[in-house]
């Protein structure tokens, strides 16, 4: 965002209360490698189709300032992303201000509305008409339940293997970070348990990126291979971590695992006797042995704390309220002229898409920017005037190389507005905002309507996607298909609100008048004449009631002497005189190899 308004020449300061960029990456993830893709070698050229592979970098006008320069690790070290943050702001030369700890933001009046005031440690005021909250999650997770001070927090746990060697220990969640911390400890640990409320989900399967990832899932093998570790499921807030009395101080020391329906009545600390144990009652309980240690890894949340209540917007409805509760455009439900970015902008697409991370929110950081530029400076969001026979092509080159459709699949979309000979294309809107897209982009939809363009996985989710009939190679399928693929809805009129609410489940837009699916690419490129570009132009013809077909100039020639409207093309193109122009590259070439007439020549013919 310091990038986008550096550019704009906007007046702006970035706070940030630690010594550098990027510090969090100083001790988390604690086992030290990043889960974020770093494909360098994509046998590409194509600056922004790669970007499509590279998870780690910042947008900004510099072609080398990629991750790549600090790393060429598929999986980085953490250690790696301040040393890429630093980089970045110094090329550059964003306006930061270091050491500076925000305590308190309150909302207080001013003449064009209300501003904020940040408070920091030394109790020095700043005042801003529009603040950007950009902190992340970074406060631990905790869920209080008898026995939880008993527990060791992800934060603060040993990272030595050697430190478990010969325990067994019980991990609270299912989460990367529980994972990352079970693969570290597993080949010294005598036996690894993993508990939460619900089954690991993984992120093949889910096309999740938050999901376990393969990178951690090691324990999944030596689970199912019945080699001691072990997944359970039960509720943390039914469960107690205990330990016996009157046992020898061996025993005493041993966690155990209990269930609160079990233990008779209310306990001041955290000692049961044995007939309070699930083993007592059901003797093959599963996770009946005792613990040498238990570990809390339920990720983090974020710090709400440092809001004065008008100033501080809303927990979102999911994510265990773990998020703020934003906007489509990313602003604060109760708190205009306050938007967040970054991971704590995650619950517009929370187990959606990947604005949770830097792959993903380093687009929403963009729209956020263009929503400033619209409303507090009349700057209509980025578009491009293009004849409508060259729409088919324009739509190609964005499927085959846009980055922020394709990362932020479901939610960022290309809207293209309809104006009979021409249209308009507006790039990467945010699809929950489309009932506001006039008011927010600047552009006005026309009575021809308009056409949404993004990418979307199948919503068959009981689909096996490693089976033999994983994928769909047909055309005439393509509705079917079950992996990432462009999808076009035209609409005659713009989407409202009440339509928004009443679309079909899974569908991140309502039921339009023509939808079309391209069929699922193996190698992600849809570029084949008859599967992709023939069905695509059959469908733009349809929605713009014309021949969108291209032609030789004998073909206009007949087409103008024998229909009262010729084809588009031929309008736009042969009846303009905008053939081969004397001065294009390909006169040049025609001329340098000899094979234009000479005007002797010509005059023989």
């Amino acid at each position: 965002m310091g990038h986008f308004l550096s550019k704009a020449k906007r007046d702006y300061i970035i706070f940030e209360r630690n010594s550098g960029p990027g510090t969090f990456f100083n001790k988390f993830p604690r086992h030290r490698k990043l889960i974020s893709i770093n494909k360098i070698h994509t046998g590409m050229h194509n600056r922004e189709f790669n970007m499509r592979h590279d998870w780690n970098s910042l947008l900004s006008d510099k072609p080398d300032l990629l991750f790549k320069k600090v790393s060429s690790d598929f999986f980085p070290s953490a250690d790696a992303y301040p040393l890429y943050l630093s980089m970045y702001e110094k090329e550059l030369g964003l306006k930061v201000r270091y050491g500076v700890d925000i305590g308190r933001v309150r909302v207080v009046p001013a003449a064009t509305g209300n501003a904020y005031v940040l408070t920091d440690q030394h109790a020095s005021d700043y005042t801003c008409s529009v603040l950007l909250v950009a902190t992340g999650l970074w406060v631990p997770q905790k869920v209080e339940f008898m026995g939880s001070d008993l527990v060791e927090d992800y934060e603060s746990i040993s990272t030595d293997p050697d430190d478990y060697k010969g325990q067994a220990v019980l991990i609270l969640g299912k989460g990367n970070s529980a994972f990352e911390t079970a693969q570290s400890i597993s080949t010294r640990a005598s036996r690894v348990h993993l508990l939460s409320s619900s089954p690991v989900r993984l992120a093949w399967q889910t096309h999740y990126v938050g999901d376990l990832r393969a990178v951690n899932n090691d324990l999944l093998d030596t689970y199912q291979l019945k080699s001691l570790d072990g997944l359970a499921e039960l509720k943390l807030n039914k469960i107690a971590i205990t330990q016996l009395q009157g046992r020898g101080n061996n025993s005493e020391s041993k966690l155990y695992l209990a269930v609160n329906k079990y233990i008779q009545k209310q306990k001041n600390g955290s000692r049961v006797t044995g007939d309070e144990l699930p083993g007592y009652y059901v003797d093959n309980f599963a996770m009946r042995k005792p613990y040498d240690r238990v570990i809390g890894c339920l990720g983090f949340r974020f710090n709400f704390s440092i809001f004065d209540s008008p100033a501080c917007p809303p927990k979102s409805d999911n994510a265990k309220g773990r998020l703020p509760g934003l906007t489509a455009w990313y602003e604060g439900k109760s708190t205009p002229g306050l938007f967040v970015l970054g991971t704590a902008s995650h619950s517009r697409d929370y187990r959606l898409s990947a604005g949770g991370f830097i792959h993903g929110f380093r687009y929403t950081a963009r729209v956020v920017h263009r929503v400033l530029e619209q409303r507090y400076h009349d700057n209509k969001w980025k578009s491009s005037t293009l004849l409508t026979t060259q729409l088919q092509s324009w739509i190609l080159k964005r499927i085959g190389e846009s980055s922020g459709m394709y990362q932020m699949f479901e939610l960022l979309v290309d809207v293209i507005l309809l104006r009979g000979s021409h249209c308009e294309y507006v790039e990467e809107f945010p699809v929950q905002a489309l009932p506001q897209f006039s008011a927010i982009s600047g552009h006005e939809v026309s009575p021809n309507g308009m056409i949404v363009l993004l990418f979307q996985y199948g919503k068959n989710k009981n689909a096996d996607f490693l089976g033999k009939d994983r994928a769909r190679t047909e055309w005439t399928e393509a509705w079917l298909s079950n992996f990432l693929h462009p999808v076009l809805y035209y609409f005659d009129t713009l989407p409202t609100e009440a339509d928004m609410k009443m679309r079909p489940s899974r569908w991140p837009l309502p039921r339009p008048k023509a939808i079309h699916h391209m069929i699922e690419d193996f190698l992600a490129e849809w570029d084949s004449p008859k599967s992709h570009i023939q069905p695509l132009r059959r469908f733009l013809e349809h929605c713009m009631e014309t021949d969108l077909r291209t032609f030789y100039a004998d073909s206009c020639f007949h087409f103008s002497l024998t229909h009262r409207k010729p084809p588009l093309f031929c309008q736009q193109g042969y009846l303009e005189q905008q053939g081969v122009a004397r001065d294009n590259q390909l006169w040049r070439q025609i001329h340098d190899t000899g094979m234009e007439h000479t005007e002797r020549d010509a005059s023989r013919v």
